[in-house]
């Protein structure tokens, strides 16, 4: 099964792959090398941590080539607007109990990040938010209870 992602997210991802194959795998390959001409491994603090450096890193290459190739990439701004909540919209939503209003993009799970207002397709909100539109009120069953909002405004791209 392919996995949602912003166009954004892709060329996230593509940018830390490449400064991780450019960059950090070349570095800890040279500081292995090194802590090597050093004698014995043993007792090699320097190259025990390399080592494990290396091994953090290729399994971040790993997953990060997985993701992309499970990949399926969506750019929000050439989806049609329906005026309808989808997948990479942007919206604007009002607690109904009162409180400040806030903004969220839906996107996919590698991208999430709540402080900067990234909220995952699978999260309980963005699954009440699809398809819906301006005007509407959602209820959104949350691990610390229930919270309604209404749609303030839906953009894309």
């Amino acid at each position: 099964m392919r996995s949602p992602i912003t166009l954004r997210g892709a060329e996230l991802l593509r940018v830390e792959l490449r400064k991780l194959k450019a960059e950090d795998r070349p570095t800890v390959i040279r500081a292995i090398a090194d802590a090597r001409s050093h004698g014995d491994l043993s007792e090699n603090a320097e190259y025990h941590a390399a080592r494990e450096q290396q091994g953090f890193i290729e399994g971040r290459i790993k997953e990060i080539e997985w993701r992309l190739a499970h990949a399926e990439v969506i750019d929000p701004a050439a989806l049609p607007d329906s005026g309808k909540v989808v997948f990479g919209a942007t919206v604007d939503l009002a607690p109904v109990a009162g409180g400040a209003d806030v903004s969220y993009q839906i996107v996919g799970d590698d991208e999430a990040d709540i402080r900067r207002g990234l909220i995952s397709i699978n999260s309980p909100i963005a699954r009440a938010l699809i398809g819906k539109k301006p005007g509407d009120e959602v209820e959104v069953a949350a691990p610390g209870g229930a919270h309604s909002f209404e749609i303030l405004a839906v953009r894309l791209g």
